[in-house]
């Protein structure tokens, strides 16, 4: 029978008012597995009212019971990593050996942001007064909210929820109404670590719920991970109240095939670029450029690769794509993949719905690979989130840099070569977030994440991650005992 999740406000599970609820669709089978609380304004007023009076206390809580909390909440999805697993594959239809790994590291970056809770340090600053004490303090925002994708629910939570805590914030969250549960999961370990109420929150609903909750005043941070589109959106709404956003937004990213690089790795690297988590990934190498050295060469082996790939059941350890998410983004990828058609990008692997035993009901896309692709073509201009790999000539360093940097995104990137100074410059001359050298889709709990131009801007993880919750306090402290001429600023 299909569980049905309520709302986590103010420390208790409760009904939506009024008691709608959204249907959660297995991609895999269409089979509903659970239903989802719409929450409605008043909802969201409760949950920003619980947090406002959660965070007079909870920003002054010690560093190091914050600390505590998130490690006793880490160890709690260690323990049910097996089930959270589960549960994310059968909402979203990524297959088990991805969520199962992305449970372990939703655990590993509690334990990363509990270590940096009583670490978040202000400065003493020597002031050209030599009796002025100058210190710059570091301090929560307050309430933030934070609004996630259906791709990754419990990997993008994790990005964000637990450095806003250890900095001191409380957090308000809208989860995605295509992936909803694991996110509700986490709040039920939140309150079973004993987190004070208000302090972690859920609302649960569609796109005028998280409308609602990023346009109050009341919120004094956002957090976004999304598509560019909605993205600009919640900064205007947030803009209006002068509140600060973080944006981590949509990719087109370039990985980069030099002809001396190690083929067998860089094919490897092209596949799991594209192909892991079925292409839905912000981070997708999508744009493949190839040399024109080893060009045919790798077209011809990663469309042979690409026909081995094996798809099914995504609860199965053997599968290696599921399936499209929901149905709008099923459709999104068919239609791209047909206008790469149109436009005439050359076919070489794949190119539509995947049929056979065990994927007729489910939204299942063929590995996808369009070779002779233009930088100008939908299908490498437009992000896909899908199986969708465009692969481009070129010639010389230079031109690949042109390329890579010829879109508005600017989150990843990947270069293959075994040329250190060429990958030097081709690290220093790509205009994106992260650059991958000789490997690709490679992520770390110490390392800033984040986008340039429209991919976003802000960071999660590493030290900049604490520092994205955080807001710079002066202090002066005069202990010269004069009295001073009030008419003239003191410098």
């Amino acid at each position: 029978m299909a569980e049905t999740y309520q709302l986590f406000i103010d420390g208790r599970w409760r009904p939506a008012t009024g008691g709608a609820t959204l249907p959660a669709t297995n991609p895999y089978n269409q089979e509903i597995h659970a239903h989802i609380a719409l929450a409605g304004a008043a909802d969201v007023a409760e949950a920003l009212a619980a947090a406002r009076r959660a965070f007079a206390s909870w920003g002054r809580t010690s560093p190091g019971a914050r600390a505590k909390l998130l490690d006793r909440l880490a160890d709690l999805i260690d323990a049910d990593a097996e089930r959270l697993a589960l549960l994310e594959t059968t909402d979203n239809g990524k297959v088990i050996r991805e969520t199962s790994n992305q449970m372990g590291y939703a655990a590993r970056l509690f334990r990363y942001y509990a270590g940096w809770a009583d670490k978040v340090t202000g400065d003493v600053v020597a002031l050209d007064q030599a009796d002025t004490a100058g210190l710059a303090l570091r301090e929560p925002y307050g309430v933030v909210a934070c609004i996630t994708a259906w791709n990754s629910p419990v990997a993008i939570l994790c990005n964000t929820l637990p450095a806003a805590l250890a900095a001191g914030n409380c957090v308000i969250v809208k989860p995605s109404e295509h992936a909803s549960v694991t996110t509700l999961e986490i709040a039920r370990l939140c309150e079973k670590a004993g987190f004070p109420a208000g302090v972690v929150q859920v609302v649960t609903g569609a796109a005028d719920t998280g409308a609602t909750l990023t346009g109050s005043p009341l919120i004094d941070k956002v957090s976004f991970t999304g598509s560019p589109g909605v993205g600009r959106a919640i900064g205007a709404a947030a803009a209006a109240n002068l509140k600060p956003v973080a944006l981590e937004l949509g990719g087109k990213s370039p990985n980069i095939i030099f002809d001396d690089a190690d083929f067998d790795r860089a094919l490897i690297g092209a596949l799991a670029g594209i192909f892991g988590a079925t292409g839905q990934t912000c981070i997708a190498g999508s744009r493949l450029l190839v040399q024109r050295g080893v060009y045919a060469r790798m077209v011809e082996g990663l469309a042979s690769r690409a026909a081995q790939i094996r798809l099914g059941d995504p609860r199965l350890a053997e599968t290696e794509m599921g399936t499209a998410a929901n149905a709008p983004q099923f459709d999104k990828i068919l239609s791209f993949i047909a206008a790469a058609k149109g436009d005439g990008a050359r076919l070489v692997a794949g190119g539509g719905r995947a049929s056979g035993p065990g994927l007729d009901r489910g939204f299942f896309v063929e590995p996808t690979i369009f070779a002779d692709v233009r930088n100008d073509m939908s299908v490498a201009a437009e992000e896909i989130f899908g199986p969708v790999l465009s692969i481009i000539p070129f010639d010389e360093e230079e031109e690949a840099l042109a390329i890579a940097n010829a879109t508005p995104y600017g989150l990843a990137s990947g270069v293959w070569s075994q040329n250190i100074d060429r990958c030097m410059r081709m690290m220093r001359g790509i205009r994106a977030g992260v650059v991958w050298v000789n490997t690709y889709r490679v992520a770390a709990p110490q390392l800033p994440f984040g986008g340039m131009k429209d991919s976003g801007h802000g960071r999660v993880r590493g030290h900049a991650g604490i520092l994205e919750f955080t807001q710079t306090k002066t202090v002066f402290i005069d202990y010269s005992g004069d009295r001073r001429d009030p008419f003239s600023m003191k410098f």
